[in-house]
């Protein structure tokens, strides 16, 4: 009998809110280092039954970054104090394959894997921004470089998650075996980038694996993905250009010898809900008049990989080379900008607001449409939700839209499992 597909839904958590300007509503709280609003807004998506919430991270910071971003706790750390506060919804976090280790990585996640009762999950990045590189006794790769060492990281990682057979520590009093000798595996592994001899010194996690997440859309990014990830995020403008992308990233899936629903697409969507549709579109209004060009500008000339302080910010984008930086973002919000007739300015204030992420104004029914029509039409088979601001971004999408997906059938009213595997519909991988 085959299981009904349902919308996983992911909590895209930025403290300070999404919109650059969240923060700034009379009602909104913030802060990415405010540990009692991120407890509070992950426990109300888990009441609301979230597969997931995911902590983006960079290793930088700085004035004129997004407010959600200039100040914020170390990722890892975070997820393990949210183990502790919360019983079900999956725990996501970024971490670096171009400024981390694969020993410390795989242990940090196998540990909150075994601190959560199997719920992590890590969000594979190779890091885009060159000057992150200032920050540590390295040079920053190019992109195609970038991913080959991605390849690489997770391999390694994947092999120290193996270490141990799920029953090698028998703890026997009566021999004496703490841990049995025939069931432990040293990786030994010897790569371009990396010497990685192992075991990892902690037992196989209740997962296998925790859950690999990935967010590179170029064509090495989705070659990454369609190879080991679970979960992919990704930012989609349209419905034509989400099913692009889906339909090009299953067919690699399935070329890497997988089944196509063993990974789940979930675009970033980011919901402005009213009572009608000129209350939603008052609400961006109101938020989009708080943001001046001046803290715009940063977020679209990161995403571009270029400076734009030399263009009329009132004429078009100009024709300029696609980053080394940002490839696919570069790319997606080049294509909007062309297709909309958008002026830098325009462009920028986008940007301000959901950074290349489909923005979806409108009644609580109307969101639910979208949602369903993306589902249906096999261009999602769920959304990471970017609330404008917090707690109550959240608290309207969770009160008003998840109902409505629950009455469609769409959406789960309870987990019926308690690992983000088990939400995810996703077997343990054996070894």
């Amino acid at each position: 009998m085959s299981v009904k597909r349902q919308i996983h839904l992911g909590l895209f958590l930025q403290g300070a809110g999404h919109h650059v300007s969240g923060w700034r509503h009379p009602q909104a709280e913030a802060g990415s280092e405010n540990f009692d609003l991120l407890r509070r807004v992950s426990q109300m998506a888990e009441q609301a039954k979230f597969d997931m919430v995911f902590l983006a991270d960079g290793l930088t910071s700085g004035v004129d970054a997004h407010p959600s971003t200039i100040a914020r706790f170390e990722p890892l750390t975070l997820l393990a104090a949210l183990a502790m506060v919360t019983d079900k919804i999956g725990l996501a976090a970024t971490s670096s394959t171009t400024y981390g280790e694969p020993y410390h990585t795989a242990r940090a996640f196998s540990s909150i894997d075994h601190l959560s009762h199997g719920r992590a999950a890590w969000n594979i990045v190779t890091t885009s921004y060159a000057n992150t590189a200032n920050n540590f006794s390295r040079s920053h790769p190019e992109h195609d470089e970038r991913y080959a060492v991605a390849e690489e990281f997770v391999d390694a990682v994947r092999g120290l998650w193996d270490s141990w057979d799920d029953d090698a520590f028998v703890k026997n009093k009566e021999t004496g075996v703490y841990a049995d000798p025939n069931k432990v595996h040293v990786l030994d592994h010897k790569g371009k980038y990396h010497s990685v001899k192992g075991p990892l010194n902690i037992p196989r996690s209740p997962q296998g694996h925790p859950i690999l997440i990935q967010a590179g859309s170029s064509g090495p990014g989705q070659d990454l993905a369609a190879r080991t990830a679970d979960v992919v995020f990704t930012a989609q403008q349209s419905l034509s250009e989400a099913q692009a992308f889906y339909k090009s990233l299953k067919q690699r899936v399935e070329k890497a010898g997988r089944r196509a629903d063993d990974v789940a697409v979930m675009p970033g969507f980011l919901p402005v809900i009213g009572r009608t549709m000129k209350e939603a579109a008052d609400k961006l209004a109101e938020l989009d008049q708080w943001t001046d060009l001046k803290s715009a500008m940063p977020l679209l000339e990161e995403r571009i990989g270029h400076s734009l302080a030399d263009y009329d910010p009132d004429g078009p984008l100009p024709d300029l080379p696609i980053s080394d930086q940002l490839r696919s973002r570069a790319e997606l919000l080049t294509a909007l900008a062309r297709r909309e007739n958008l002026s830098i300015r325009q462009l920028a204030l986008r940007v301000a607001a959901g950074r290349g992420h489909h923005i979806v104004l409108g009644t609580p029914s109307d969101i639910a449409d979208r949602m369903q029509q993306w589902f249906d039409g096999r261009a999602a088979d769920g959304f990471n939700v970017m609330p404008p601001f917090f707690p109550g971004g959240l608290e309207e999408f969770t009160q008003l839209v998840v109902p409505i997906l629950q009455e469609r059938g769409l959406f789960r009213t309870d987990y019926t499992g308690s690992t983000l595997r088990d939400h995810l519909g996703l077997t343990r991988p054996a070894l």
